[in-house]
């Protein structure tokens, strides 16, 4: 028997500790080395520390933080996997964006762009994200400027710069992811031409570019929008909304895997709904579609393309009951409200 054996517990320990990848996790005071297998994402876990300085997966399921972390919380904003504390000042420089920002781990799915968020920095010095926090009063109004393209939120009353910083970094985001999307378009033309003339492409990258490209000419028609969100989900839920003349403001995912968040515009009216992201068919339509003659909730038997022609019918009838708004929406002439025979 060595010394390691007198330290060894006789039963092991359970912590509650999250992974940022590495071979290492950490409490406030200790690390311990992972053995075994690693966990299938970053997050929470629980831990089997059975003595020394090791550590064990118990499961491959993700927990809840524990509440000791929040002694040493920071706050700010989560905007996609990157925050910004609240004490942050405003480089109105694009190009110091990014050092104005600091990546931040284990971030939970389904998080609003702005997102209000404690983290804490783990002994690695990484922000790690605990629990989100209440949010301040103008992020729905910075979310409806994003949402309209407007250049900045200075107009917006009780914008705080971390609140500022975090609407000029995640619009240059989407700048940029714009601006490479049309690019990658263009060297994708110019790639099948030269390898037309040359007669070389590798199979792979071949194939893929003959599918996005042929997703892209059939939007036209159901079947190429639904391949085409293989692909990009908000030009083909952009498509889809335009036959019945509606306009896509945004689009995310949803906490539920396989679904995706969809805000639209139609008739004055923001507007949202839930949709499979592969089929675009209607999980919650965001407004009433209940049968009251048989309690039928008809909300899947639409699709992207036809949700907006039957809340124009409801808007017709003056039976429109709206669950979920779209930031910024305004009844206007359609007022929401309730009746013994709601719309179905």
């Amino acid at each position: 028997m060595g010394w390691q054996d007198l330290l060894t517990p006789e039963t092991p320990e359970e912590h509650t500790l999250p992974w940022a990848g590495g071979k290492k996790v950490h409490s406030l005071a200790r690390t311990w080395a992972l053995k075994g297998r690693q966990p299938p994402e970053h997050g929470w876990y629980t831990f089997s520390i059975t003595g020394g300085r090791t550590a064990r997966l118990k499961a491959p399921e993700p927990v809840d933080p524990e509440p000791e972390f929040t002694d040493r919380t920071l706050r700010g904003y989560v905007v996609g996997d990157r925050f910004i504390l609240d004490s942050a000042a405003v480089d109105p420089d694009p190009t110091k964006l990014i050092q104005q920002t600091e990546p931040v781990y284990c971030v939970e799915r389904g998080l609003d762009r702005f997102t209000r968020a404690q983290v804490f920095r783990d002994r690695e010095s990484r922000l790690i994200y605990l629990s989100q926090e209440w949010p301040e009063g103008p992020e729905v109004e910075v979310l409806e400027a994003y949402q309209d393209r407007k250049g900045s939120v200075t107009e917006i009353h009780g914008v705080t710069p971390a609140l500022d910083l975090a609407f000029r970094w995640i619009s240059w985001g989407r700048e940029q992811a714009e601006v490479a999307r049309r690019e990658a378009e263009r060297f994708a033309e110019e790639e099948r031409v030269r390898l037309a003339a040359e007669e070389v492409r590798r199979a792979a990258e071949e194939e893929r570019a003959v599918r996005f490209q042929q997703a892209v000419k059939d939007a036209g028609t159901g079947a190429g929008r639904r391949n085409l969100a293989q692909y990009d989900f908000p030009a083909a839920a952009r498509a889809a909304l335009a036959l019945s003349g509606a306009e896509l403001l945004d689009c995310r995912e949803s906490a539920a895997r396989g679904e995706m968040v969809v805000q639209y515009r139609f008739r004055h009216r923001r507007l949202e709904c839930t949709c499979d992201r592969l089929t675009l068919r209607i999980i919650d339509a965001g407004v009433c579609l209940t049968d009251h003659h048989d309690g039928t909730k008809g909300d899947t038997y639409f699709t992207l393309e036809s949700l907006p022609t039957v809340i124009g019918e409801a808007m017709g009838l003056g039976k429109l009951v709206v669950w979920r708004h779209a930031p910024g929406d305004q009844a206007g002439r359609y007022d929401d409200y309730d009746d013994d025979e709601d719309y179905g």
